[in-house]
């Protein structure tokens, strides 16, 4: 993540056990979950909301990690992502997290790359990286999307 003399404005979402960094100009919308009597707690692709008169998957980022899923409550929301391809298999799609985002700077003063980190094999996840006292993922949104996309075909 080069950011030599640059500030990139991301999202911190926090999901149970994690957080996940993001650019912020990946979010459409962070909008509170209410579970559909379609969720299930044990799939990775855990239900649809209807966001903007569409139809939305829901993603559980643990259950994908190999987690402990989280359980819905109060301050349980859906983190509304605008697919990166823009292509038409992948549509709109939600993560749920633990809680609001947390709007931060990122540059290469705060961010080093956790050297001991390992991802679960085939987890849509870059890296870790250590930020302050702080520690998150960094997604990869287009695994995540073609793992989408091909959930929704088999649908």
């Amino acid at each position: 993540m080069p950011l030599v003399g640059e500030e990139l404005y991301s999202l911190l979402i926090p999901l149970r056990e994690e957080r996940l960094i993001i650019p912020r100009s990946c979010v459409a919308e962070v909008v509170r979950y209410t579970p559909t009597d379609a969720a299930t707690a044990d799939s990775w692709l855990c239900d649809t909301i209807g966001w903007r008169e569409r139809d939305v998957p829901v993603v559980s980022y643990e259950t994908l990690l190999g987690l402990q899923p989280p359980a819905a409550g109060g301050r349980t929301r859906v983190v509304i992502f605008n697919p990166l391809s823009g292509a038409a298999e992948c549509p709109p799609y939600g993560v749920l997290a633990q809680g609001f985002p947390q709007m931060v700077r990122v540059n290469s003063e705060v961010v080093q790359l956790d050297q001991d980190y390992r991802a679960a094999e085939a987890a849509p996840v870059i890296c870790r990286i250590n930020m302050l006292s702080e520690h998150a993922l960094i997604p990869d949104l287009e695994m995540l999307e073609t793992c989408i996309t091909a959930a929704l075909a088999a649908a």
